[in-house]
């Protein structure tokens, strides 16, 4: 598979994985309702209008907008790469940070851009967080293991 196929692909699993998963959480875990799953993990709902760990809930709109460019220079590294690994890993980032934007975009009711992320998976010990979150985490994990053991992009 090509590198513009392989992060493409990627992109778009993330973020259908994220959007779905938000979705059945919205279904599911409305008025406070928690779902216990084993040791310390739990599912809740909250929602994040600020950045990472709930810090900063009155500059979502310009988190929005740097996310926005952000993607744009990634996707241009991304498709520029001439390994598919690498593409893969630049997918989960886009994907993952298009998930959010998604959530800014078309969560809101108060005006453009001021929309809240869908939180969801809690451990109690650790920041509430989504798929998307997890995507972003695991892609830039991978980046940084990539570039110390492997190849460069």
């Amino acid at each position: 598979m090509g590198i513009k196929k392989s992060l493409t692909a990627v992109l778009l699993a993330t973020l259908l994985l994220d959007q779905l998963s938000k979705w059945l959480v919205l279904e599911h875990l409305t008025n406070g309702k928690v779902i216990e799953l084993f040791w310390t993990l739990q599912m809740r709902l909250v929602r994040n209008s600020g950045i990472s760990f709930g810090k900063g809930s009155d500059l979502g709109q310009l988190v929005s907008i740097v996310v926005f460019v952000v993607i744009v220079v990634l996707l241009r590294v991304g498709l520029n790469s001439k390994n598919p690994r690498i593409s893969v890993f630049y997918g989960l980032i886009i994907g993952g940070a298009l998930g959010n934007l998604c959530d800014r975009i078309f969560r809101s009711s108060d005006g453009f851009l001021k929309g809240a992320v869908v939180d969801f998976i809690d451990f109690q010990w650790w920041p509430v967080f989504n798929v998307a979150d997890s995507a972003v985490v695991v892609g830039c994990l991978l980046l940084l293991v990539n570039g110390m053991y492997f190849d460069r992009v």
